[in-house]
């Protein structure tokens, strides 16, 4: 199995449009990278690919990149909003929960609009129940639990954010991929996890909190996070004003000492 990390930065990626923070300033004078939002590519044999989450910046991501369907953590606009980039797909192939389908159908209206354009065929997730991707490659998705408000008022059900748990049948390579995360959720030992890092501490955006906004600061997932018992943690999905973006930083130098990492665009993994 491999898995490439399409993008590695939050919504509005790194350098944000509208943000003169001091990582962004560093990021536009060339000492930091930019990043594109956050997705997440996996495949069996390099041929037939499966993207997780349809970032904004889906067009220039996957370019050529052969994919055969969509799974979706969530229903955000950063993780979402790419299907509509997508609508030049006969048939667009998407894997979700009930919880986040409704939010995208009733709430946002994305589904609908994309309908317009596109036939949908919706393979629905359940949790906790392992369903095949493609020859050697199996998925399951789990509950990540969250109390961030529904914006669309369509029901807070179980599903609402979750995880998924990628296996390679055939060498036994185990990939968990939890973008968003306001706790940490019970994890079981895997070769690669890819973690929410969007922001350092929780107060990094005043009194808008990280748990408020459904994300779990790093300082407090870093301890749990080392001790996991996973082979590889990398921190994705990381908001523009994360420190951790600047190679030199202290919270950079902070998460490289346990042994964790800060994925970059672009990166691939081999299970």
């Amino acid at each position: 199995m491999w898995a490439r990390v399409l993008g590695s930065a939050a919504g509005g990626g790194s350098p944000q449009w509208n943000c003169h923070c001091r990582v962004c300033t560093a990021v536009r004078s060339g000492a930091g990278h930019s990043r594109t939002q956050s997705s997440l590519a996996v495949s069996a044999d390099r041929r037939q690919w499966f993207l997780f989450n349809a970032s904004p910046d889906v067009r220039v991501q996957v370019d050529a990149l052969p994919l055969s369907a969509v799974l979706l953590t969530d229903a955000e606009l950063d993780h979402s909003a790419g299907l509509l980039l997508l609508r030049e797909a006969d048939v667009l192939e998407l894997y979700a929960t009930a919880a986040v389908y409704r939010t995208l159908h009733d709430g946002s209206g994305l589904l609908p609009l994309l309908a317009r354009y596109c036939r949908i065929e919706w393979r629905p997730v359940d949790l906790d129940v392992p369903f095949p991707l493609a020859p050697g490659l199996t998925c399951q998705a789990f509950d990540v639990p969250t109390t961030k408000k529904d914006r669309f008022g369509v029901g807070v059900d179980a599903g609402r954010v979750v995880g998924y748990r990628i296996t390679d049948t055939n060498t036994g390579g185990t990939l968990v991929y939890v973008p968003g995360a306001q706790t940490l959720p019970a994890i079981d030992p895997c070769d690669v996890l890819l973690f929410d890092g969007s922001f350092y501490r929780d107060d990094e955006m005043g009194a808008r909190t990280a748990f408020s906004m459904g994300h779990l600061a790093i300082e407090d997932s870093l301890g749990p996070l080392s001790s996991l018992g996973a082979g590889r943690v990398l921190y994705v999905h990381i908001n523009n004003t994360n420190p951790i973006l600047l190679d030199d930083s202290p919270e950079r130098r902070a998460v490289e000492a346990c042994g964790l990492e800060v994925a970059m665009d672009g990166l691939e993994v081999e299970l």
